[in-house]
């Protein structure tokens, strides 16, 4: 791959000038058909215009993206959805959704209006996935650029999600046109995917916003999470993270659960010893109130069970841990899958190969 020269803004504690000034030109460089990396409420994406197949492609050949894997498209306002999707696809169940987690992390799945964006965006669909991102800089940046912005997670494709600039740096430099670093993303995981169809609503990718919290949005409604179907290798997947291995490190990985947790740490660290004795360097991935039970090369906290929202925070950024300390076999103590959760074992699945371990 050519390399190209990546311009990087550092915005957190930059002046109110300079950080003006800093997404005038990122907003000018997508305008250009340029890629550009930037933080979300929940990590960091790397937008192109929606447009523009040439802009698109980009984002697929800088990630490695399967070109099968539709984009998630980002945009200001709700107004911004007129010309985008088609014009009687907006239901009264998509209003109350927008009136309540737009800006936020809460991609809708919606009929594209033909010819309104690159065929490259929907993996040749019939919808789009569409957000409003809960960020200032993203909701500045989307409306200066003045164009829809497609955006997946701005990592190498298959790696951990990027929460830090650093971490897109790490995977992208040289292969994309800008970084706007507006330090830490917030709720840590991606976004949740929902799709109305047949009077019910399927969570095609848990995320951000929980299934509870969709609940009680549309008390009437049935809600399915689809989340777990398998796509087969012929076909295009609804929403990103359906159909590949995503967020893996380096090294091998497996998920330990159960009901038992003294259980759960008897049989993890049976399994961690046999791996050191084998010459493996090791890892264990677990909460902070479980750290004293474990001895590894290395024991991550990931957040803490009290508090599961520090557990999504800290999920993407331990795994990429582990790997710049090599860690080459590791054990991850699997979470309730209630609230953001869901999100957190759907996410930590995915980055094992779906190697679970029940005790």
């Amino acid at each position: 791959m050519t390399t190209i020269v990546t311009v990087y803004w550092k915005i957190e504690e930059a002046s109110a000038a300079d950080y003006r000034q800093a997404l005038i030109e990122a907003a000018r460089l997508l305008r250009q058909g340029e890629t550009v990396a930037f933080p979300t409420e929940t990590v960091y994406g790397l937008g192109a215009d929606a447009t523009s197949s040439a802009a698109v492609e980009r984002i697929f050949k800088a990630k490695g993206r399967p070109s099968d894997n539709p984009l998630i498209v980002h945009i200001a306002d709700e107004d911004q959805l007129s010309g985008l999707v088609q014009a009687d696809a907006l239901q009264d169940a998509h209003r109350a959704l927008m009136r309540a987690f737009w800006p936020g992390p809460l991609t809708i799945v919606l009929p594209v209006q033909s010819g309104s964006i690159s065929p490259l965006v929907t993996a040749g669909l019939t919808t789009v996935g569409v957000r409003v991102p809960d960020h200032p800089v993203a909701l500045e940046l989307l409306r200066e650029a003045g164009v829809p912005v497609a955006a997946p997670s701005a990592n190498s494709s298959g790696r951990p999600s990027p929460t830090l600039a650093s971490h897109v740096r790490d995977d992208l430099d040289g292969r994309i046109g800008g970084i706007v670093d507006g330090g830490p993303a917030g709720v840590g995981v991606e976004s949740t995917v929902v799709q109305l169809a047949d009077g019910a609503l399927y969570v095609l990718r848990p995320g951000g916003v929980t299934m509870e919290q969709l609940q009680r949005v549309l008390p009437l409604m049935r809600i399915h999470a689809a989340a777990h179907e398998e796509v087969r290798a012929s076909e295009t997947p609804r929403a990103p993270g359906m159909k590949y291995t995503h967020y893996a490190p380096q090294g091998y990985m497996h998920i330990v659960s159960g009901d038992d947790p003294a259980a759960i740490a008897a049989w993890l660290q049976q399994d961690i010893d046999a791996a050191k004795s084998r010459g493996e360097t090791t890892g264990i991935l677990t909460f902070s109130e479980h750290v004293p039970r474990y001895s590894a090369d290395l024991v991550l906290a990931c957040g803490s069970l009290a508090e599961p929202e520090s557990i999504a925070q800290a999920l993407y950024a331990a795994l990429r841990t582990f790997d710049e300390h090599g860690i080459r076999y590791i054990a991850a103590e699997g979470c309730p899958e209630t609230g953001i959760g869901q999100a957190v074992m759907n996410r930590l699945r995915k980055a094992a190969g779906h190697r679970l371990v029940q005790v």
